[in-house]
Parts: C-alpha cells; structure tokens; sequence
C-alpha cells in the first residue's frame, strides 16, 4: 500500500487545541496517557492470547520501553501489545474520541466473556495528549496473530491531516514516537522521564524500562582510577516503576513493615501508621482501597495549605493526590488511596465527573473509617484516646455537617467533665449509663479552659445534686452543640443557657418570690438597663451572688468570644444576671434596692456584681480602672 494523506473524520483542529490547551492541566500527563495506552494494549494481548495459540507462542515479556534520543529530539514509546492493522488506525486513531479500548470492552461484554480485563482508556483522546509536547507523532504498529508481515506506519502533525502507509514491522505491537516541540528538553532527560513515571505509572502491572547510559574511569590493577584513560561507557536496561501495588494483594501475604513503607511512600510522613484500613469492594460496582490513620497531626492540619490525601488511582495509574470528592473535610487526616476501574472519569481523567458513583465510594469508605475508629475505641481505648488527642477536634466537625454519620459520630466524640480529671475523657454513652435515676437531661458548659469552666458559679447546683456536667473545651464544640440536640433520647442542655430547673417543687416558691421582691428587682434592672435584658432569681448558683445567662436561643458568652478572635462584627448580646437571693451580697443590693435605689452606693454594688459576672464568665470589662476604684473604696469601707 502506498502513502496515502488523509483528513481527520471530525473537526480535528478545533479537537487538538481543546485537548492541548484545556484538558491538561500539565504537559507531564502525555507520558501517563501514553504509558496507560500501552498497559491496556497489553492487556488486550494478553487476553486475546487466552484463545489465540499464534499470541500465545509469541514473545510473551510483556514490557513497556522508553527511548530518548536528544540529537534526534525524539521519544518513543514501544509496547508489544495488540497492536492494531489498518482497519485499526483507521478507526481509532483517524477518529478523534473514539475509543478502541471502549469498543473492546463492549465487544466482549457482547460476548459476555469472563474475567475480563481492566481498561482506563474510555475516551479515545489520552493519544491526543502527544501534541501538547510533540509537532509530529508517528505510530508504528502490528496487529498480534495478523498473517501480513507489514505493519501500519500513521503520522500526523496534528494540523487537520495525517498520512497512513503499510510498511514492514517484524513483531507485533505499537511504537509511538514524538517529534519534540523546542521548548521541552526537559522530557529527554533521564530524571525527568523517572520522575513522570514514579508519579503516575509506578503501580502499572507490566515494567517500564528504558535504557540508562553509565560512564566512569576504568581502574588499574589495584583498584585506583586512572584519569588519563577514556571513561568507559556502558549501557543497561533499568525498570522505571516499581510494579507494587499491595493494596491488589491480600492482607494476608501483606507483612506490617510492608504497610508502614508503603505508608511513609504515599504520605510524606516520617512516622508509622496508628492504624491501616484495607479493604475491597464488590459488586455492582468495585474498588480497592488502602487507607491509613496517622499516629500525629501534621502541623498545616488547620491550614489551607497542599495536603497529601487520599489519592485516587485507576487501574493502578494515578490520577491526582487529594481527591476531595472522596473523604470529607473531617476525615482530612485520612492518607491512603483509591484504585476503581468502574470510576467514569472525564475525557482529561483529572476532574471527576458529577456521577452517583463517587458518592458511593465515599459513602463506603466514610463507613469504613468510622466503624474502624468504633473497634479501636472498642477493643483498645488508650489507643483510640492517643487518636482522640490528635484528631478530635477535626472528627467532631462532621456532628455539624455529616448528618447521615451524625449518630456514629456522637459515639466517637469523648469530653472532659466535672467528674473526670484533666485530660481524661467520657463518652456520651457513659455519660448516659451513670446518670442518676432522676436526671433527665445531658449537661454541658462550654469555655476556653478547665480551670475556667470547673469554677464556673454555673456548675453549683448540678454538684449539690451530684449531676456531671460535660466540659466543652474545644472551639468547635459551640459548633458542635447547635447540632447536638439530643443523645439516647435525654436532651442535651446548655447550664449557661435558658432557665435551669432540677426541682420542680420549687417552682411555685420561686413566682411568689419573684412577685414579693417584684420593686427591688426592677430597680436593678432598671440601673443596668444598657447592659442586661433581665434580672432575675437564680435556681442555679448556691454558693456564689450573681452570674450571667443567655437566652435559651442566643449566642452563648464564649461563642461570642470565639467570633470575635475570627474578626468577625458582633451585635451587643444583652444577657440576664441571675441572683442568688440567699446570698448576703444580694439581700444587701436588695434592701438598697427598697429603700434608696436613687442612691450612689446602690448604683456602685450593682455595677460591681454585674462587671464581677462578666469576669467570672470569662468577658472583659468595659472599664477595668473604674472597677478597680470601686473594690479600693469597698475595701476601705469595710476596714472603718
């Protein structure tokens, strides 16, 4: 057959500058794309070679090669694969985004043959990725278990056009040779070439080889270099990728130091793993995945910095390093991986497409992680305290935004509490299994500190009555309660919040006291209107005069707090100043209150219980030297 100069069956130019200037997002992918072109037609062959004894019988070293040539500035690809005949190229090649691979797949799926093997190459444009580095591309190929000793020679500048020629090739197979562009040395050279394939190709089943020139001085007779001498120049075959992809093998031919080098490789950690998760799934739908649990939080864990995440590959050929679509935010301390033939990509195989299946696998392995955590917590609890150290703060965030998980992540969430020393924790299960009989709620104070919330004046009551009070001292758990509404049917309750009532007998006795002392509460009231929405009796504090409380609803003291180290604006929460009206201090303020709430020492006592309130809550006061003064002046009073 002679050379015959063909148009491409579609509008190549505008095909070529899409997959040139948009679907890559780097000039590395054509190596990948050509390399996992390579695999699948080995895998064809392979396949094809079940049935075909002439396959059979042929070279049968199934291996990728590499060859860079600078003074040519050449690179050429070489598979013994399947190869392809005219027909082939005709078709595949000289038709943008028609996939033989695809086409393969259906054709056997037809034939509804088994064991069929994995293919990536779904979209027929991976070829394409040649002309973002290359002028002129030239495949040389021969169809495995064709009688005709030719081959088929294709070439194409990609500029609307390509020639196509029989020409004698001796064994099956594809060579694909790229004509450099001026501007891309770098992908002749040795390093960068290892580079692209331990990135992307590491874990293809069949080796990447390539031809590595060594030279150094010959030695004399005992061992010394001769510098004069010319150096001797040698020549071997060295395979680029490492072939390992545990996570296809069982777990059990898998040894502990195995998973720990494998982690330190995928991660970027020094240390080991706390935990490895390795799993399969089958089914309407498969894929492998090899996660693991680090022992310590990396530094930039808050920060909106490059993280190394679950990588994503298929068929062994990596895809991206922090695929999100497929672990949470809150689970972004997971490292590990993802390998799925089933996942559809989009024709550049970097941005996934909107498809249920992602959803599915993130759903699988989001189940996984947490019933993991649940065993270690479980079976080994100082464990699962040592991940709680490093990793609380970042699980708890899926209580406010992972609803389907909500209920196992309640189970996981463990907190310090006024009956727990420091740094010791409980969970919400053992909160509820210690409850008296006659509690009915969950109690919880939040803050910045322990020491700050275990003196809280809040807390007086639920002790007198031998509650336990959780301690919320984690900036996400202000976050975490406007989810937490109820655990094990009891209701999860703010102290600082709302109006307390654990004794209901009360009820009564307290309307006939807030009715009796009706004139001096308004009083006070009254002479701290700009700062309190209402005063009122306490049933919460027994040994202390005053604290501060919000609404049932509103923002508590320390979420404000929060938000306003976040920079953010915060309009003046107005809260209520309980009183304890068994207090000496208080039934003072009161009878100043019913016989001179005109006066000047009325109006300093209940300026000092309201600026003291806002300290004990952890609040700046507006006016500290004034504050000062007045405790100075109370002070001497006391002494005269």
């Amino acid at each position: 057959m002679s050379k015959k100069t063909k148009k491409f069956r579609t509008e190549v130019n505008e095909l070529l500058n899409l997959v040139i200037s948009a679907l890559y997002s780097n000039r590395e992918i054509f190596l990948r794309e050509l390399l996992s072109n390579a695999s699948d037609a080995i895998d064809k062959a392979r396949f094809e070679s079940l049935s075909d004894k002439s396959i059979a019988e042929d070279d049968s070293d199934w291996r990728i090669k590499i060859f860079a040539d600078k003074e040519a500035r050449t690179l050429k690809i070489v598979d013994n694969g399947i190869g392809m005949n005219l027909e082939d190229v005709e078709n595949n090649i000289g038709t943008i985004a028609r996939s033989g691979t695809k086409a393969f797949m259906k054709q056997l799926e037809e034939s509804k043959k088994n064991d069929l093997p994995e293919m990536i190459g779904q979209f027929g444009v991976g070829f394409y990725s040649s002309f973002i580095v290359a002028d002129r591309v030239e495949v040389f190929t021969r169809k495995a278990g064709d009688d005709k000793e030719n081959g088929v020679l294709w070439s194409s500048k990609g500029t609307g056009s390509y020639s196509v020629e029989e020409k004698e090739k001796a064994t099956r197979g594809t060579e694909i040779t790229l004509f450099l562009k001026e501007d891309t040395d770098e992908f002749m050279e040795e390093w960068k070439i290892r580079k692209i394939v331990k990135q992307y190709s590491d874990y293809l089943e069949y080796p990447v080889v390539m031809d590595i020139t060594h030279s150094e001085k010959p030695k004399d007779d005992e061992g010394n270099v001769i510098e004069d001498a010319e150096p001797i120049v040698t020549v071997e075959e060295d395979t680029l990728n490492s072939q390992k992809a545990i996570w296809t093998r069982s777990k059990s031919d898998i040894s502990e130091e195995e998973y720990k080098e494998f982690y330190k490789h995928i991660s970027g950690d020094f240390g080991n793993p706390l935990e490895t998760i390795h799993f399969k799934v089958e089914g309407n739908f498969e894929f492998s995945s090899l996660l693991f649990i680090p022992e310590k939080a990396p530094h930039d864990m808050f920060m909106q910095s490059e993280k190394k995440g679950v990588h994503l590959y298929v068929k062994r050929v990596f895809i991206m390093d922090d695929c999100k679509a497929l672990m949470p935010e809150y689970l972004r301390f997971v490292k590990g991986l993802v390998d799925s033939a089933d996942l559809p990509l989009n024709v550049s195989r970097e941005i996934l497409q909107e498809d249920k299946l992602i959803s599915k696998i993130q759903s699988n392995l989001v189940k996984k992680v947490l019933s993991s955590l649940k065993t270690m917590m479980d079976k080994d609890y100082d464990k699962y305290v040592s991940f709680y150290n490093e990793f609380g703060k970042v699980l708890k965030e899926g209580v406010h935004s992972d609803y389907a998980n909500k209920e196992k992540l309640q189970d996981l969430m463990l907190f310090e509490s006024s009956s727990t020393n420091a740094a010791e924790y409980i969970s919400l299960k053992q909160y509820v299994e210690r409850m008296p009989s006659d509690q009915k709620e969950i109690y919880f104070v939040s803050g910045q500190t322990r020491s700050a919330v275990e003196n809280s004046p809040h807390l007086e009551v639920f002790k007198k009555k031998g509650y336990e009070v959780l301690f919320f001292l984690d900036p996400i758990d202000e976050w975490v309660a406007q989810s937490l509404f109820e655990y094990d049917g009891k209701p999860v309750k703010s102290i600082v919040k709302g109006d307390v009532n654990l004794d209901e007998e009360d009820e009564e006795s307290i309307k006939k006291e807030a009715e009796e002392f009706k004139a001096p509460l308004e009083a006070i009231q009254k002479s701290l209107d700009e700062e309190i929405k209402e005063v009122r009796f306490s049933r919460r504090l027994t040994d202390s005069p005053c604290c501060l409380v919000a609404d049932e609803y509103a923002m508590s003291a320390n979420m404000e707090r929060i938000m306003q180290s976040m920079n953010q604006e915060m309009p003046k929460q107005k809260r209520i100043l309980e009183l304890n009206k068994d207090h000496k201090i208080i039934q003072h303020v009161l009878d100043l209150a019913s016989n001179d709430a005109s006066g000047e020492q009325f109006k300093e006592f209940t300026s000092l219980l309201f600026d003291q309130a806002l300290l004990v809550e952890g609040s700046p006061i507006q006016n500290p030297a004034v504050f000062a003064q007045k405790i100075t002046k109370l002070m001497e009073s006391a002494l005269a």
